[in-house]
């Protein structure tokens, strides 16, 4: 069987980081084996994020995250490491092992996940059992009610969980234990009294269940809606607790079946909750998800993102409805979604506007779906009327903060002559709103930058020690022989850089190191500064360039050497109050300063 850690090696040899990264962002060109683009992980306008096609590292120079393809993964799916290499290994299209795992926790975490979602499994199947159960009477007409036929309750495998507390742990406790039923989110507790054990049952009773399943079609947790009017009876809508393979802000309702049908049709319809997504997709719109509630979350937006860019957002007409759209709205737009709202009649929920209109009128209704500017412009114009120019001006106030969000300078441009004609105001002033703005984000970009007072011949230094491929090895065993041999970077800007990175080559000698420069403990400075001396190399790394870069470093010492000499002379000179030799010394120290800058 093949180790986590032997995997990961072949995953990582065979990967490629501009293919991966690509599929997630634009990437563009910018120089022999570096591509730039606009950073997946904040907020920006003009590109900060770089990938290194020879290093196969990524940097983002404006928030700082840098990190391999698995780091890339991990962080922008918000999955575990392990879980990353999979998913870099299907994306390649390379064959998963059975694995060996390489510690014992590891093993526990998999074994652990693999139970839990085995437990949801067969509670899924109990939940379908009870509702065609006599118990399930009342369940079944509730969905009959809803217009919800036979197939379709099939298709999503809604269920009854019984008013019993005990039932359903009856079932499973003879394959799971007390321990794995507690992690599983299914069952409550209580404290028993001294003496008297702790009491456990069901979460869900008396509740049509609807699960919830993960990318794959395994189920993961379970909303339950309560048939009880008894005010003992809890909330409406129950929800399964975080767990190890559940969290909402991860996961979007129906995204298993849908996925395919948005691939096809190029465009997600998003709505809010399991109802009103069942009802879309049973009126035969396939590409429907729904996030949970108004939790609608980054993580979703980058999820719905992998599938489509295109999506009509239908939200509840209602207050609580319009400012989870706007919040939706404003993430989408931040990843560069092409954005429609659907807006359906005062009352009309998606679920309700099916069943009294039928799948026609709710086509209809999504062929006419308002671009999202549009939409916007027009709760403008409701909100402040611009007949007075305080109205024109909070309306722009209003319009201002989603227009910054356009990544495109072009389509901020295009935005800007769009608006103003609606609102019948000069195009000037949301121009000059765009050049403020953009003033004031290259200021704060500036100030988050680290110094940069590091010498050409440094640049070469730590490009050719830092480097890991295999053409450049014998150019970095020369660097770190100078480094360790000579202490070269001793006083060197960079001298706490280059000292971590020696330091790993001799762990590595040792069986010790790390295979990634960017992945070493490293201070933000220093990981921002390795960054941009890798990132932004021009001339091609070789033995003549490093030559010339450590005959200059060389040189360099030699002159810090005698400019200590000479600040020992100045002392010296004062003292004796020889103004003579202190001009002489003052005029050398001078040339020794201004040569010492240009290595």
């Amino acid at each position: 069987m093949t180790t986590l850690s032997d995997f990961k090696e072949t995953v990582r040899q065979q990967a490629d980081i501009v293919r991966v990264i690509g599929d997630y962002i634009q990437l563009k060109k910018a120089g022999g084996q570096n591509f730039v683009g606009l950073c997946p992980f904040h907020g920006e306008k003009t590109p900060s994020f770089s990938v290194h096609a020879t290093r196969q590292f990524f940097h983002c120079f404006g928030c700082g995250k840098s990190g391999d393809v698995f780091k890339f993964v991990q962080e922008r799916e918000q999955i575990s490491f392990p879980e990353a290499v999979r998913l870099v290994a299907e994306k390649m299209g390379i064959p998963l092992p059975r694995m060996q795992y390489s510690s014992e926790s590891e093993a526990e975490d998999a074994g652990k996940r693999g139970k839990l979602i085995e437990m949801h499994e067969r509670a899924c199947k109990f939940f379908e059992e009870q509702l065609r159960r006599p118990e399930g009477a009342q369940a079944r007409e509730y969905l009959a009610g809803r217009g919800l036929k036979e197939e379709t309750i099939r298709t999503f495998r809604i269920g009854f969980a019984p008013d019993s507390g005990f039932t359903l742990k009856d079932r499973l406790k003879a394959d799971f234990s007390d321990e794995m039923m507690r992690a599983s989110g299914l069952f409550s507790f209580k404290e028993g009294s001294e003496g008297n054990a702790a009491a456990m049952y069901s979460k869900f009773r008396n509740r049509i269940m609807f699960p919830i399943a993960n990318e794959s079609g395994r189920v993961i947790a379970f909303t339950g809606r309560t048939l009880s009017t008894d005010e003992k009876a809890g909330p409406k809508y129950l929800n399964s607790p975080e767990t190890a393979i559940y969290s909402k802000s991860r996961v979007l309702f129906n995204l298993d079946l849908a996925k395919e049908a948005i691939r096809k049709l190029d465009y997600a319809i998003l709505v809010e909750g399991q109802m009103d997504c069942i009802a879309v997709y049973s009126a035969g719109f396939h590409n429907v998800a729904a996030s949970s509630g108004t939790a609608f979350t980054e993580t979703q937006v980058r999820l719905l993102g992998r599938f489509s860019k295109d999506i009509v957002v239908n939200f509840d007409p209602d207050t609580a409805g319009a400012a989870a759209t706007d919040k939706s709205l404003g993430m989408l737009l931040e990843e560069e979604f092409n954005i429609r709202v659907l807006r359906l009649e005062a009352g009309f929920d998606p679920d309700l506007f099916i069943r009294k209109n039928g799948a026609e009128a709710y086509a209809k209704a999504l062929k006419g779906s308002a671009k999202y500017f549009d939409y916007l412009v027009e709760r403008a114009l409701k909100l402040f009327p611009t007949r007075s120019p305080e109205g024109k001006k909070n309306a722009v106030n209003f319009l201002l903060p989603h227009i910054h969000r356009v990544p495109s300078r072009i389509v901020r441009d295009e935005l800007a002559n769009d608006i103003a004609q609606k609102l019948n105001i000069d195009t000037t002033v949301l121009r000059q709103e765009f050049k403020a703005a953009a003033v004031s984000r290259a200021a704060s970009g500036l100030r988050n930058q680290p110094d940069e007072d590091v010498t050409a011949s440094e640049k070469v230094l730590v490009r050719a020690a830092s480097s890991m491929v295999g053409e450049e090895a014998e150019l970095r065993h020369m660097a770190l022989d100078a480094l360790a041999e000579e202490r070269l970077h001793a006083g060197l800007t960079t001298e706490t850089l280059l000292e971590a990175i020696l330091q790993n080559a001799l762990a590595v000698e040792r069986g010790e190191g790390l295979d990634d420069a960017m992945a070493l403990p490293l201070s933000d400075a220093d990981r921002q500064r390795l960054a941009r001396i890798v990132m932004r190399e021009d001339d091609p790394l070789t033995a003549d360039l490093l030559s010339g870069a450590l005959n200059a470093l060389r040189h360099r010492r030699q002159i810090s050497q005698r400019e200590g000499e000479i600040k020992r002379g100045i002392v010296e000179a004062e003292r004796k109050n020889d103004v003579a030799a202190l001009l002489r010394l003052k005029q050398e120290k001078l040339e020794l300063d201004r040569k010492l800058a240009g290595f």
